[in-house]
């Protein structure tokens, strides 16, 4: 029958939003780059663009629930969601790599830079460093058990116990707000400031987007968290939950790194604040 559909793919209609997601980072960005500039009217361009990207985050990411609700998210789309989700994973792995690689470089080799930073590792100018097993130590075992409570939700949601999926993602977004308020808090009195040199550059940048991606972690699941009280989850169909799932453990992973090799091993020998 001519329009009938004999295949498991999900064809997208033509949609607005990719090209005003486009034309809202290109105007956020141009803010950005207005403010490096000392520009005048950076703050309306740059809001401008944020606000009509977060609409284009709403607008968009609510079409996409639709679909799954009214059954586009077939077994083959979904596997190939997966495959997406993999990839921007990966690609955000890189991202900290480049951090990483940037630390080992300052850390290693600070003979390079001795009109910089003295010619060793913290700076001569940094007096005190973070104490690692003070407020990071905590935030790494408020990290670690966030990860128990979306593991917890999650295998809730596959056994049909949705009062412990709610309960699991109840806490998991509790947990990663507390860690966010600790950063903040860490950051307020942080002995040395940000831009100063190596050290400060490298440690605010590290575990600054760190903290965002955190951040965007607790809104993903706050937004599965939503979903869980509409009753959009199901035992074989949750990718929404997956994803989110998934993007948390490896925020989780990434800030045992930052705290081995940024807090412990990069400060070694400094005088702890």
């Amino acid at each position: 029958m001519a329009g009938a559909k004999n295949h498991d793919y999900h064809i997208l209609p033509p949609d607005i939003w990719p090209l005003i997601a486009a034309i809202s980072v290109v105007t956020s960005t141009s803010g950005l780059v207005l403010y490096m500039h000392d520009l005048p009217a950076h703050w309306p361009v740059f809001g401008i663009g944020i606000a009509s990207l977060l609409a284009t985050f709403y607008f968009w990411f609510s079409n996409v629930v639709k679909e799954a609700q009214e059954g586009h998210h077939t077994p083959v789309v979904q596997l190939h969601m997966r495959y997406g989700m993999i990839l921007f994973i990966a690609s955000e792995v890189m991202f900290f790599v480049g951090w990483f690689w940037a630390w080992f470089d300052f850390a290693l080799f600070p003979s390079q830079l001795s009109d910089v930073i003295g010619g060793q590792f913290p700076p001569k100018a940094i007096e005190a460093v973070m104490d690692p097993f003070s407020l990071p130590l905590l935030n790494t075992l408020i990290l670690l058990c966030s990860g128990t409570t979306v593991t917890w939700a999650h295998h809730c949601l596959i056994n049909g116990d949705r009062d412990g999926l709610k309960k699991g993602l109840w806490l998991t977004v509790l947990l990663g707000m507390l860690f966010t308020s600790i950063q903040i808090y860490e950051y307020a009195h942080a002995p040395f400031a940000f831009g100063q040199n190596t050290y400060g550059s490298g440690f605010y940048m590290a575990t600054g987007f760190h903290g965002f991606h955190v951040l965007v972690g607790t809104i993903f699941l706050i937004v599965c968290l939503r979903r869980a009280y509409l009753g959009h989850f199901t035992p074989r169909q949750h990718f929404g939950f997956e994803a989110a799932a998934w993007y948390w453990h490896f925020v989780d992973v990434v800030w045992l790194f930052l705290f081995v090799v940024v807090y412990v091993w990069g400060g070694w020998g400094a005088q702890y604040h």
